[in-house]
């Protein structure tokens, strides 16, 4: 049975959870392996202005969660409780969540690859020289990497995968990337899931961006206009496709037969089919004496700026 001392401190750390949950309806579950105290300190000195930390044994949180989602009636907070699986803690926060995502994010640490850990990230050994004598060429031996001796140093003739994302590091793959001074992870927080005024969903919603929804938006409504020019179904997005083409119907129809028309586009297309080179030689012409326009504009512009002329 535990002490009168312990007791009180397992209220008082319920207690805290409670007013968390009064506080914050929003925030972050996060995974927390192989993170330091020294980064969870940088961590809560970064956020510390909107949002809080909550690191604490699962048993004690899931079941104030718990206490709470019964006293409150909010069975949201049991969903909450269920997902508090392994080393994981809960950011809870009143900042936009976006915000308080990329500041976490700041404080990840390099680190060595440790035999027996699990590699986040692929690992590639660059290809160039190493600085090593030509006595650890073993070590690349026996990791198939393929090496020359330079200038009385060992060089890496390719890059060459070691660790792919997911393996267990080896010792061999270790030892040598500590020898190669490369430190190939980065630890911090994991975004494991976000919740939000009752909802819980991926923290990959919050890397979509306005062109994201813009390019989605755009590729849904190309295919309901084509669908509906297919079908003949007028929609806001069809119809003026649909005026387009019945123009160019109309037109095809107009230069494609001998009938008089009322409208000058057709006119001007008969008179380019009958006479094509006249109109070839119009272009450029025409063209140049635009550009000249233009630049009499600019330069009348240029001296209405200056607000007197060269020679006053």
């Amino acid at each position: 049975m535990p002490s009168a001392a312990r007791l009180v401190k397992k209220e008082a750390m319920a207690q805290r959870i409670f007013d968390m949950l009064d506080t914050y309806s929003c925030g972050f579950i996060v995974h927390a392996d192989n993170v330091s105290s020294k980064q969870f300190m940088d961590i809560r000195r970064g956020i510390r202005d909107n949002s809080t930390v909550l690191m604490g044994k699962n048993t004690m949180v899931r079941r104030a969660l718990r206490v709470y989602a019964e006293k409150n009636n909010a069975p949201f907070w049991n969903e909450i409780a269920d997902l508090l699986v392994g080393n994981v803690g809960v950011v809870f926060t009143t900042g936009a969540l976006v915000d308080v995502k990329d500041e976490i994010a700041k404080y990840k640490v390099g680190a060595p690859a440790k035999a027996g850990s699990i590699a986040p990230v692929d690992v590639v050994v660059p290809a160039g020289g190493t600085g090593l004598d030509p006595s650890q060429t073993s070590f690349f031996q026996a990791l198939s990497i393929p090496t020359k001796i330079n200038r009385g140093a060992v060089e890496i003739l390719n890059d060459v995968k070691v660790i792919s994302e997911g393996d267990k590091v080896g010792a061999s793959e270790a030892a040598l990337l500590s020898k190669l001074n490369i430190k190939p992870f980065a630890y911090g927080l994991v975004f494991q899931h976000v919740f939000e005024n009752g909802s819980i969903y991926s923290p990959k919603v919050l890397e979509i961006t306005d062109d994201d929804l813009m390019a989605s938006f755009s590729a849904g409504l190309s295919r309901v206009t084509s669908v509906a020019l297919e079908t003949g179904v007028p929609t806001m997005s069809s119809v003026p496709h649909s005026i387009i083409n019945g123009y160019k119907k109309v037109l095809s129809v107009a230069v494609g037969t001998e009938f008089e028309v009322t409208f000058d586009l057709a006119e001007k297309v008969k008179e380019m089919l009958a006479n094509p080179a006249a109109f070839a030689a119009a272009a450029p012409a025409a063209a140049a004496e635009t550009k000249e326009e233009a630049k009499e504009e600019s330069e009348e512009e240029s001296d209405d700026d200056m607000g007197f002329s060269l020679f006053d």
